[in-house]
């Protein structure tokens, strides 16, 4: 892992965006633990791999939403999340925000906002 490198998990349905996310991340001089299309497969992921930062989609390819998959990821984890979705309804919104999300990005994202999310989550994170 570089020096200042963080671990990133990357849940989204969507291949070519998570495609296009992993680029951003790597450009960034982070690393991408893994891509999962499920609900399921973040909170497994989250239990086992050592993650430094989620990238959270909120509509996923099984009955569990990236909001609901947050909820039981807290349970165990205080993990940084940041929301990239196509919905930025209110009630999505508010769900999210019980999570204690970095940032709540509306796609499509650019290069710009996803690495001003990051220094916000690494940022915070230091300050205890």
């Amino acid at each position: 892992m570089k020096n200042g490198s963080k671990n990133v998990l990357i849940v989204e349905d969507d291949m070519i965006l998570s495609m296009v996310l992993e680029r951003m991340i790597l450009k960034l001089n982070h690393s991408v633990v893994g891509k999962i299309i499920t609900g399921k497969e973040a909170i497994e992921s989250a239990k086992e791999l050592n993650l430094d930062l989620i990238l959270m989609d909120i509509q996923l390819k099984d009955d569990i939403d990236g909001i609901t998959a947050m909820h039981e990821i807290r349970n165990h984890s205080s993990v940084p999340v940041i929301y990239i979705t196509g919905n930025s309804d209110e009630y999505n919104l508010s769900r999210a925000k019980e999570t204690n999300y970095v940032d709540y990005l509306v796609k499509p994202i650019q290069m710009s906002d996803l690495k001003s999310s990051i220094n916000k989550a690494f940022n915070t994170s230091q300050i205890s």
